[in-house]
């Protein structure tokens, strides 16, 4: 078993047909450096479309962010989805929620992220498919940069995959 379990560039490189065939039915996706840079405001039409074409699949989608409603609520109207706010990732309440808001269990979900602390420790928890992406953004929280320098040595040499 590796942690986390698929490395990848970006949720562009995860194929919505791949997840299903993984048996997927629940996708707990991150908001922040995830799918929108954490300081911007508007959700880029690439990342519309991809969470379109995963739900085309029959997959669902909830947002499980550490940020505020106002936030996490905007993007989920924009989307489509469903959300959970203020998550305090990785403790297991916000990811059980998400699961419950779609019926799913944990081995039927994969938590989508690019934090190693957060995300893949939350989902690895709970036994998800555990699926990281590089950060969108360079400049981040300082906790989250320092984070970042322990994910480095915890990935070691691996390097994300172009695709999945």
């Amino acid at each position: 078993m590796s942690i986390p379990t698929y490395y990848v560039q970006s949720v562009l490189s995860i194929d919505p047909v791949r997840l299903v065939e993984m048996g997927k039915k629940t996708i707990l996706l991150d908001l922040d450096n995830t799918i929108l840079p954490r300081d911007a405001e508007e959700m880029p039409p690439a990342m519309v479309h991809w969470v379109k074409r995963i739900r085309l699949v029959g997959i669902k989608v909830v947002l499980v962010s550490n940020s505020w409603f106002g936030r996490v609520s905007a993007m989920s109207a924009i989307l489509g989805v469903d959300f959970v706010d203020k998550a305090v990732k990785p403790l297991p309440p916000a990811f059980i929620l998400g699961l419950i808001k779609e019926r799913t269990w944990p081995r039927e979900a994969a938590i989508v992220g690019d934090q190693f602390f957060t995300d893949v420790l939350g989902g690895t928890f709970l036994g998800m498919t555990t699926i990281m992406v590089l950060p969108l953004a360079e400049h981040d929280l300082k906790h989250t940069l320092i984070l970042r320098h322990l994910e480095k040595w915890i990935l070691g040499s691996r390097k994300p995959l172009d695709h999945i």
